[in-house]
């Protein structure tokens, strides 16, 4: 892959800083980040945080401080928060340039970190399987907008958008997260785990805005391969206020799950 969402210049007192590609745009403006590059970045961090080959994410929380810019410099940092031989939580920060030309946070991530053993003989996931990939279908999505985010996937549906009960769809980035850089597994979840809410909608897009503030995953199981599905519902309250709830996929079956909250309001005009 020869595209990617970010590169990385160099490293200063604010952190590793990079820039941005159109890729990380998003649908509901150019001027600023989608979630998912933005997630899978701080998970990046997190990652590569006083690494451990004995430990793993459990927990990743994001939440989306405000419009992250699509342009100028961007820092990442992080630290570990709690140390312990089995249990740790990490901390990690993206930064952009403010109003008064200082670096300020535009996102926050935290991780629970746990150290793994072996209990295949137990494993198991309660949520029925997504059905295959081979099954599912390309909507082209990338008409309909200028080069962004939808532009660096492979987005298939299960599901007609829309339709009763939960969305469902496989996904397959098909840049890098940092130039140069592979994937790690993880990283690869979250560069697409942020779809949810989209996935679960039930708002017709050029009616409503729908934007997630955060999101939650819990991974019991590494996934595997390319592919991430999500199966997502979003339920909405009467005051401007959602919820989207879903699980993850690989291709032999779940592998976590995802909460977002979601921020409900009529598109400008309509």
């Amino acid at each position: 892959m020869s595209d990617s969402y970010y590169e990385l210049l160099d490293e200063d007192a604010n952190g590793e800083r990079f820039v941005a590609t159109d890729l990380v745009r998003s649908t509901w403006s150019a001027a600023i980040q989608h979630g998912a590059p933005v997630s899978a970045l701080l998970v990046r961090a997190l990652e590569r945080c006083d690494a451990r080959d004995d430990t793993r994410l459990s927990r990743v929380l994001i939440d989306l401080l405000g419009p992250v810019p699509a342009e100028g410099d961007l820092w990442v940092r992080a630290k570990r928060e709690r140390s312990g031989t089995q249990i740790e939580l990490i901390g990690a920060e993206m930064l952009a340039v403010g109003p008064d030309g200082n670096p300020r946070p535009v996102a926050r991530a935290s991780g629970w970190r746990l150290q793994t053993i072996d209990t295949e003989a137990v494993a198991h996931a309660s949520a029925p399987p997504l059905r295959p990939v081979s099954d599912a279908w390309s909507r082209d999505m990338k008409k309909d907008w200028d080069r962004n985010y939808v532009h660096s996937l492979d987005w298939r549906w299960l599901t007609k958008p829309l339709s009763d009960g939960p969305g469902e769809s496989w996904i397959k980035p098909e840049v890098d997260l940092v130039k140069g850089e592979s994937m790690t597994q993880l990283e690869r979840l979250f560069a697409v785990a942020d779809d949810a809410n989209g996935i679960g909608s039930k708002l017709d897009i050029g009616k409503w805005m729908f934007m997630n503030t955060d999101l939650v995953v819990h991974v019991h199981r590494i996934p595997e391969g390319e592919w991430t599905g999500i199966r997502a519902e979003t339920s909405y309250g009467p005051d401007g206020i959602g919820t989207t709830i879903g699980t993850l996929f690989d291709e032999s079956g779940a592998v976590g799950a995802i909460q977002q909250s979601v921020l409900v309001r009529p598109m400008p005009g309509r």
